[in-house]
C-alpha cells in the first residue's frame, strides 16, 4: 500500500499524541483552556439566538461562555483539590446524526413535512459544509478544554447518512476523510427537489430561496417566518468543496437511518427501484404528483453488510472505522476497542424495522460476556440510540440492570434525539446509592444546535472519577455575508437557518444547562482505587 504524505502527517499526528497523552501530569486544572489555535468553545462563549425581527427570524448571537457544572448521584462527592491532584486518562470527541442527506433523492418524502419535521429541514442543504465546519473546528481545538489531553479520536454515533444511500455514506466517509467532495447527484447541472422554481411542482410550503416563480405565492418561510432570500443558492450548495478531513482516528455506529430507510423500513426490490429511478413523489397544492427528475445508479440502497464494507473505502484511520472482517461477514456491527485504561463497546441498536432501539439476544450475550473480560478497564459504550427510545421495556430493563451492575461501566454516549440531555443510572444497595453510570446524550449537526461534544475522563486520584463533557459549536461563520463561494459561509448561514426553522424554534433542542459543559462525578472501580 502506498502512504500519501496526508496519510504519513495524520500517523506522526496520532503518535505524538499518544506520547503527549502519557506524558501529562497532574495539577492540570479544570477552565485551564477557554480556547484553541485562535477558536472559542462554548467555556468562553455560546452561540445563541438573538432578538426576532420580522416573522420571529433571529440571528445567531454570541452569549457568555458555560463553566462546567458539577453533578453528582452516582455516589460520589465533589472532593476539594481535585483538580489539583486529576489526572488524565482519555480525551475523545462524539459527533452525531450529521445525516448526510440527498436532497434530490426519489426517497426523499418531503410530502410528510407537514406530520414530521425530519421529513424536509430548510437547512439540509448544507449537511456536507456543516459536517466540514466541524471538523475544522475540533482539528483547531486538539485538545480537551479541561485536561489538555490530546483528542485521542472521534466517534459518530449513527444516522451518519440519512436513508442507507451509497452516495450519502461515501459523502460522509469522504468529508471525515478529507479531499474533495460534492454533495450532489443527478444532474450535476442543476438541483431537482423540492426548493426549485419550477412552477408546476412548485409548493408555498417549502423554502424557495432562488425566489417566487411568475404567477405563484411566496413561500411560507419567506412571507410568513422572515427567511431570506438567496439567489444562486441551490446551485452554490452542489458544487465541490475541499473538506479538510479530521485529523485523528474515527469510529463509526450504525444508526437507524444508515441502516433503513429514512430510518425506519428495510431495503426491499421495489424500494430499490424506486431509489435509482427517476421519479420523485411532490406535493402540488392538496394532492402528491410524481415528477421525473435524474435517475443515478449511486442512490442504490445498502445492505447492512454493504453499508459497514463502506468503511473500508478509506484514507482515515482505523481501515474500518472499527468495523472487522467479521463484522461484513456477519452481518453485525457492534464491536470493541481499547484507548489505555478506557475499553469502548460499540453497540448496534438498530432494529429490523422501525425508528426505536432494539438488541437482540446474540448481541446481549456477547455484552455480557465482554463486561465480565473487562474488569480492568473503565468501559464506555457508544450507540445510536439512549435507554430512553427503547420499546421493549424488558430489554431495556435487562440491559440497565446489566450495566448498572457492571462497576466499571461509567458511560454511555448515544444520540437520536437530536437533544443535549444527560441520564445518571445509579446503583443501590440497601437503599444507598453506591454507583452507577451516565448516560450522555448528544444533539445532532443536521438541526439547531449543530453541535458535537468533547469528553475527558480523569482520574482525581481520591477514590474518584470525573467525566467532563465540553459542547463544541462548529466553525461556520456567525452572520453570513453574501459569499457562495465559501464553505464555512454556507455552513453559519446552515444554522441560522436551523435556527429559525419553524417547526423546530421553540423546541430547545440545546437541552437543559446541566446536559451542556458539565463535570460528571462518580466512584472510581476498584482496580483503580
Amino acid at each position: 500500500m502506498q502512504i500519501s504524505r496526508r496519510d504519513l502527517i495524520r500517523s506522526s499526528a496520532a503518535v505524538g499524541a499518544v506520547a503527549a497523552l502519557g506524558s501529562l501530569g497532574n495539577g492540570l486544572s479544570a477552565q485551564a483552556v477557554t480556547g484553541h489555535a485562535g477558536r472559542a468553545i462554548t467555556t468562553a462563549r455560546v452561540l445563541g439566538k438573538g432578538e426576532p425581527g420580522p416573522g420571529g427570524y433571529r440571528p445567531i448571537v454570541e452569549l457568555p461562555g458555560e463553566k462546567h457544572v458539577v453533578r453528582t448521584g452516582l455516589g460520589a462527592g465533589a472532593k476539594r483539590g481535585r483538580a489539583d491532584r486529576r489526572k488524565p486518562l482519555l480525551a475523545f470527541v462524539q459527533l452525531s446524526d450529521v445525516h448526510m442527506i440527498d436532497v434530490q433523492s426519489p426517497m426523499r418524502f418531503e410530502h410528510g413535512d407537514a406530520v414530521s419535521s425530519s421529513a424536509w429541514r430548510p437547512q439540509e442543504i448544507f449537511c456536507g459544509h456543516v459536517a466540514d465546519a466541524m471538523v475544522r473546528e475540533i482539528n483547531a481545538i486538539g485538545t480537551g478544554p479541561v485536561t489538555g489531553a490530546p483528542l485521542a479520536f472521534a466517534v459518530q454515533t449513527g444516522d451518519n447518512s440519512d436513508t442507507t444511500q451509497l452516495n450519502e455514506i461515501r459523502w460522509n466517509i469522504d468529508v471525515l476523510d478529507g479531499g474533495t467532495v460534492r454533495i450532489d447527484s443527478g444532474d450535476l447541472t442543476k438541483y431537482e427537489g423540492v426548493m426549485d422554481q419550477d412552477p408546476a411542482t412548485y409548493h408555498a410550503m417549502y423554502w424557495h430561496p432562488d425566489g417566487t416563480p411568475d404567477g405563484k405565492e411566496i413561500d411560507q418561510a419567506r412571507g410568513t417566518y422572515g427567511f431570506p432570500e438567496v439567489p444562486g443558492l441551490l446551485d452554490a450548495v452542489r458544487q465541490p468543496f475541499e473538506a479538510e478531513g479530521l485529523s485523528m482516528p474515527w469510529y463509526a455506529v450504525m444508526g437507524n437511518h444508515d441502516g433503513l430507510i429514512q430510518g425506519n423500513w428495510p431495503v426491499t426490490g421495489a424500494y430499490q427501484a424506486q431509489a435509482t429511478g427517476s421519479v420523485k413523489k411532490f406535493k402540488a397544492g392538496n394532492i402528491i404528483v410524481d415528477r421525473t427528475v435524474t435517475a443515478d445508479p449511486d442512490r442504490r440502497l445498502l445492505e447492512r453488510d454493504e453499508w459497514i464494507a463502506e468503511h473500508f473505502t478509506t484514507t482515515g484511520a482505523p481501515v474500518g472505522h472499527g468495523f472487522t472482517a467479521e463484522n461484513q461477514a456477519k452481518k453485525t456491527a457492534y464491536y470493541s476497542f481499547d484507548r489505555g485504561k478506557v475499553r469502548f463497546v460499540v453497540l448496534d441498536t438498530v432494529a429490523e424495522f422501525g425508528d426505536k432501539g432494539y438488541l437482540s439476544k446474540m448481541q446481549f450475550t456477547w455484552l455480557k460476556k465482554l463486561l465480565e473480560k473487562s474488569r480492568n478497564k473503565l468501559v464506555v459504550l457508544a450507540s445510536h440510540h439512549p435507554l430512553a427510545s427503547w420499546e421493549d421495556t424488558a430489554m431495556r430493563s435487562q440491559l440497565t440492570t446489566l450495566l448498572v451492575g457492571s462497576p466499571n461501566v461509567i458511560a454511555w454516549v448515544n444520540g437520536h434525539t437530536h437533544r443535549n440531555q444527560i441520564w445518571a443510572h445509579p446503583r443501590k444497595k440497601s437503599g444507598k446509592v453506591v454507583g452507577g453510570f451516565w448516560e450522555i446524550n448528544t444533539a445532532s449537526h443536521i438541526d439547531w444546535p449543530q453541535q458535537s461534544r468533547l469528553l475527558e475522563i480523569t482520574d482525581n486520584k481520591d477514590g474518584t472519577l470525573s467525566i467532563f463533557t465540553t459542547m463544541v459549536d462548529h466553525g461556520g461563520s456567525l452572520t453570513f455575508n453574501g459569499d457562495l463561494t465559501d464553505p464555512l459561509q454556507l455552513a453559519g448561514l446552515s444554522r441560522e437557518i436551523g435556527a429559525n426553522d419553524w417547526q423546530e424554534r421553540e423546541d430547545g433542542r440545546e437541552g437543559p444547562r446541566n446536559a451542556r459543559n458539565v463535570e460528571l462525578l462518580l466512584k472510581a472501580p476498584a482496580f483503580l482505587r
